[in-house]
């Protein structure tokens, strides 16, 4: 048996690492809510850097097959940063110039889709660091819960959960409110208010229920827009250097099912 060339070893580790970060990020947002804030930077920091390695891997196939097998210099890499919406950017021309057809979305222009992967970015970029630098005075960082909050769960729950759901919502935590009288409550919302009645947790957690799904379904179809790309790159890649590509579409693969499996499981971690 030939030798796996260390090219090949180095992009299987690091489809195989991505999966493993996509995967855990794709969970955890499901999970987060006002009282699992860590779950959020779990999922943040999860969703975040597999998308960037995911993107990443993108621009490292395509520029191999236009400059016969040889990769991009460090700078240009990091002339791309940690930026996600740089790298989404880069993917649609990518995309164009090869004249791929993705089996699902073409494109991520749905606001829901932009709005997360706007949230995502600043992440990345240096939100995730928020905590640390409201004690050290710096004030360009924005809170990342926050942020999901305002521009992503606030529009889900707007536009995708029913009237009657909403109602039934609202009914269910008013029944709730007795319980204030037999003990007392001490949280903080994802954005920042207190959270001291037994009638608002129950409703924040009857909401949390009712977006959750959504919340998954958006971000493994923009997981699965990329998996799309990278296969596609896959293809014309290997005409190139048929030694060193692995099988992306293996390896990843579990991510880029329809949105019907993926509607069917909340967990992708150990996909």
């Amino acid at each position: 048996m030939t030798p796996l060339s260390p090219t090949f070893r180095a992009l299987n580790r690091e489809a195989t690492l991505t999966k493993q970060m996509l995967g855990a990020g794709a969970t955890h947002i499901y999970r987060a809510n006002y009282a699992l804030h860590g779950v959020y930077f779990q999922a943040f920091t999860g969703l975040s850097v597999g998308l960037e390695r995911l993107g990443k891997l993108c621009v490292i196939l395509d520029h191999a097959i236009n400059h016969s097998g040889s990769f991009p210099v460090d700078k240009e890499m990091k002339d791309l940063s940690h930026d996600l919406m740089k790298l989404y950017a880069r993917s649609q021309v990518i995309k164009t110039a090869r004249g791929l057809r993705f089996r699902s979305l073409q494109d991520l222009s749905d606001p829901d889709h932009l709005s997360i992967l706007d949230v995502l970015s600043s992440f990345a970029r240096g939100d995730r660091y928020a905590n640390i630098d409201l004690l050290s005075g710096r004030t360009t960082s924005k809170d990342p819960i926050a942020a999901w909050a305002s521009k992503v769960d606030a529009k889900l729950y707007q536009d995708r959960v029913s009237p009657k759901r909403k109602s039934m919502i609202e009914e269910k935590a008013g029944k709730s409110a007795f319980m204030d009288e037999l003990a007392s409550v001490l949280h903080t919302a994802e954005d920042g208010t207190p959270v001291t009645s037994y009638e608002d947790g129950v409703r924040r957690t009857l909401k949390h229920e009712a977006i959750a799904p959504y919340r998954q379904l958006l971000v493994l179809q923009i997981i699965r827009y990329w998996i799309d790309l990278l296969d596609g790159l896959e293809v014309l890649a290997r005409e190139v250097m048929p030694n060193d590509i692995p099988c992306f579409s293996d390896i990843l693969g579990p991510l880029a099912n329809d949105d019907a499996y993926i509607r069917s499981r909340k967990t992708w971690d150990k996909v």
